[in-house]
């Protein structure tokens, strides 16, 4: 059987890896602090310029004044704040700077998108069949929101390369329709960084040109590194930006305190990790996206031709291919794999009930690729309601 997943750095490469991934991290870090003290002190020198401001406008008052000088100072007031509102300026004081905290210290909202929430009730099963191999799992109603069945589902897992559903679902955020036309040339970069970590590829060449739509494609089917790697740089410059935006789309879908990534492939890091109901969360929002759903749901493509493959290179999701044939109760619309040592098989799918409800089934740790697969069809056989 044909490998398609990635399965890790070597012990040296992987040292170099996260000791250059931690240089990064704390300089991204100490930048952080620097600018949150240069936004703490220019709050505080504002606060005390309004104090001061204040002090003396009081100072003045307090002094005796003739009615005309009362009048004048009135008519100066009025006419100072009437220019403050037509530039949209205030002064500060005291009662203002109280109820107006600096905007480092105001606390972010990172309550999920209602349609993005699973929500445990009492009808929520334990999986607890013996065809089920995998440790970890969840089965959730898309449409009404709710977990069907779980077990293991808040467990911290390595995703592996589901790690890519994330991708395509940020690169497509970040890369309008009009550009994915353009065309990207594969670096000798990027196809020594999928060798030199043992990942699959679509099997494009370094110096290869190829379309942005290939990339969204290879990323998905054959589970591409290489185009992955590709997506990544030409929606930011470079991995560590475009991993940047993974971790605040996480956030923005409200997994961030579970979820946090640093590649953008699925190659495993201790700190490269998810849930298996995380996974489910990033599969609804994927397939709510009109292009996303295009590519996980694509059982095959054949790429753009170019000098080095005139014919293209005909790829497949093995994975739709694969369990297309089998019971289910519905229609295996989309999906996508991946494996590492540390998370055994895993896969995410998505599923139309004959009822036409649709259904998030993501697994981990299961013993094989195939194995993985009977997986998702005894879970979506046994615990998907009767009625759908």
């Amino acid at each position: 059987m044909e490998p398609d997943f990635e399965r890790g750095l070597d012990f040296d490469q992987e040292r170099e890896y996260l000791a250059r991934r931690e240089q990064r991290r704390k300089r991204w870090m100490q930048e952080k602090r620097r600018r949150q003290k240069r936004r703490r002190l220019t709050m505080l020198l504002l606060g005390l310029g309004a104090v001061c401001l204040v002090t003396v406008f009081c100072l003045k008052a307090a002094g005796k004044k003739t009615a005309s000088e009362t009048e004048g100072e009135k008519l100066a007031a009025g006419q100072d704040l009437q220019m403050a509102e037509t530039e949209g300026k205030l002064p500060e004081t005291p009662e203002t700077l109280e109820t107006q905290p600096p905007e480092t210290e105001k606390e972010t909202d990172l309550s999920p998108p209602l349609e993005y929430r699973f929500a445990s009730t009492a009808d929520t099963q334990k999986i607890a069949s013996d065809d089920v191999i995998s440790a970890h799992a969840i089965l959730v109603n898309a449409e009404a929101g709710t977990v069907v069945a779980e077990k293991g589902a808040y467990d911290r897992i390595s995703p592996a390369s589901m790690t890519k559903v994330m991708t395509v679902l940020v690169a497509s955020e970040m890369i309008p329709e009009e550009k994915r036309e353009d065309t990207f040339s594969i670096t000798q970069e990027i196809t020594d960084y999928a060798y030199a970590n043992d990942c699959s590829s679509v099997g494009f060449q370094a110096e290869e040109t190829v379309t942005v739509k290939d990339l969204f494609y290879g990323a998905i089917l054959p589970s591409g590194a290489d185009a992955a790697l590709g997506l990544a740089v030409y929606a930011a410059g470079s991995q560590e930006a475009f991993v940047d935006r993974m971790n605040e789309k996480a956030q923005e879908l409200g997994i961030s305190a579970s979820t946090h990534f640093t590649n953008c492939v699925g190659l495993y890091d201790e700190q490269h990790y998810c849930t298996v109901y995380d996974m489910a969360v990033i599969m609804s929002a994927a397939m709510q996206d009109k292009w996303c759903r295009e590519v996980l749901s694509a059982h095959t493509y054949t790429t753009s031709a170019t000098p080095e493959h005139p014919d293209g290179i005909e790829i497949s999701n093995w994975f739709l291919r694969r369990i297309e044939d089998k019971e289910t109760g519905g229609t295996v619309v989309g999906g996508k794999t991946g494996y590492v040592v540390q998370s055994g098989n895993c896969a995410v799918s998505y599923e139309e009930a004959d009822s036409q409800t649709p259904y998030i089934c993501v697994t981990a740790n299961s013993t094989s690729s195939w194995r993985c697969i009977y997986d998702h069809v005894e879970i979506y056989n046994r615990y998907i309601p009767a009625d759908g």
